[in-house]
Formats: structure tokens, C-alpha cells, sequence
């Protein structure tokens, strides 16, 4: 059956935090979805958990088992072109830790379905009344100021881009979004987006930036267990810089009707 959605879950050493049960629960709930997950050249028992859940769903689960870890960004794009290649509507990553539980995808699936014109889904931790976001002090506070940092360089009024739940409208555009490797394999979700950005817009279509859409997230707990250390923050905003160069979008030339 060709599956409504190929949801990517990359993992890089995720055996103390892979959760088999709630994996398995939701391929139990949602005949349209294939999982893909990536195993960014793991050293511990991750594998062995993710062959447990491709056995507990025959023909539900694909493992892309990488002989080295390429970092997240790879990790991500490899799965993506695999969920494209088996003819998803709907592709997407989610993190492997479920920070985000998978029961939000219905959200996501239901926004993709009452708007078809949108193109881009990502999940926005905001810390609204009747949300349960937890996060640390400290990384809510980086996150804000590299947050407005992208929406500056991006020239797009996104407040989160760092969240692990993303889904993508398959398109041929869409698919040249992810044909290359990225440059950076941390703000990756930056730089797809910027590559979304940059992609031309013929005579009568709406912006690039009207087809992406923010869901705020009813859940998201931060788990322990990240790779993602405090000097990472600093490169990565030398990594934005580098996205902000290569892909900036220039102003359309005056006199030219929209």
C-alpha cells in the first residue's frame, strides 16, 4: 500500500531513550504511515530496538543503516528521498526521542488536509496557556535569540525553527529542496528551508512564504540525553551566516506586475 506519510526518525546512539512501545502503538493507529528510520552509525544497541519495531510491523518500517555517523542533517535528507522514493504524499522527520509525542502528527496530517495549498508543516514549541511545553531555561533563552536571529536572515516571521517535528508536501520542488547534502548538519532545518525559499515562483503563485505553516505543539517535554552541546550554539550561528550568504532571496526588479 502506498503510504500517506513517510515519517523519518533519525537516530544517532538513541538506545537509552528509543521508545519501542509508543512506536509500535502508532503504526497500530495509522495504516497510511510508513516509518524510516535512519541509524546514523550507532555504536550501542540502537539498531537491534529498531529491528525489533520493523519486526513488530512487516512491511511498515524501513531501517537506512549508515556505516558512520554523517550527523542529523544527513541523516534526515537520506531518509526524506527514501520517503519520497515510496511515493508519500507526506513526508516528514520526527525526533527519535519523541520531545514531541507522535500523537501530534494527527494535527499535522489534519492542517495538511484542510489546506492543501500548504507545502511546509513545523512544529513551534510556544509556551501558551493550556500547552505543556517544558524546556530548559537555559536553551528556551539561546533558542529565542537564534530563533529571531533565522527570521532576520530568512526575512520570515517564524518563531521556531529548531523543533524535531516536520512534514513536507511532496512536490518536484519539494524533492530539489533535499537532492544535495547540507551544509550544516545541525541547523539543516535552516538551510532546507532557505533552499525552499530561494526555489523561483512563476506568474500567479503565491509566495514560498504563505505556503509554510507553524503548528503549535500541545506537548513537548525536553528529554535528557542530547547531543546538542553549548558550543554548538555558536557554530551554529556562523552556519547561519553561511545560509544567509548562499541563499538570500533578493528583491524582485520594479516594474514587474505580481
Amino acid at each position: 500500500m502506498t503510504p500517506l506519510l513517510a515519517l523519518v526518525v533519525p537516530c544517532y546512539n538513541e538506545a537509552e531513550r528509543l521508545q519501542p512501545g509508543a512506536f509500535r502503538e502508532f503504526l497500530a493507529s495509522h495504516d497510511g504511515v510508513r516509518l524510516i528510520f535512519v541509524d546514523d552509525g550507532s555504536r550501542d544497541g540502537t539498531f537491534a530496538l529498531q529491528e525489533r519495531i520493523r519486526a513488530d510491523a512487516p512491511g511498515r518500517v524501513s531501517i537506512l543503516r549508515m556505516p558512520s555517523n554523517r550527523g542529523k542533517g544527513e541523516a534526515v535528507r537520506l531518509g526524506i528521498l527514501e520517503g519520497i522514493r515510496s511515493g508519500a504524499g507526506i513526508v516528514g522527520f520526527w525526533d527519535a526521542d519523541l520531545a514531541t509525542p507522535l500523537d501530534a502528527v494527527d494535527d499535522f496530517l489534519a492542517i495538511a488536509a484542510r489546506r492543501p495549498d500548504l507545502e511546509i508543516l513545523i512544529g513551534s514549541r510556544v509556551r501558551l496557556m493550556g500547552r505543556d511545553i517544558r524546556r530548559q531555561h537555559g536553551r528556551h533563552y539561546l533558542g529565542r535569540v537564534f530563533a529571531t536571529a533565522v527570521s532576520v536572515s530568512l526575512d520570515l516571521p517564524v518563531y521556531d525553527t529548531q523543533c524535531g517535528a516536520k512534514l513536507f508536501r511532496v512536490t518536484g520542488e519539494m524533492a530539489s529542496v533535499f537532492e544535495r547534502p547540507f551544509h550544516s548538519p545541525w541547523i539543516f532545518d535552516v538551510e532546507a528551508l532557505a533552499r525552499y525559499l530561494a526555489l523561483p515562483v512563476g506568474p500567479g503563485e503565491r509566495p514560498r512564504e504563505s505556503r509554510i505553516y507553524e503548528v503549535a505543539v500541545r506537548q513537548w517535554h525536553h528529554v535528557p540525553g542530547s547531543k546538542l552541546r553549548w558550543f554548538d550554539y555558536i557554530r551554529s550561528f556562523f552556519e547561519l551566516g553561511f545560509i544567509h550568504r548562499r541563499y538570500r532571496r533578493r528583491p524582485a526588479p520594479r516594474g514587474r506586475g505580481c
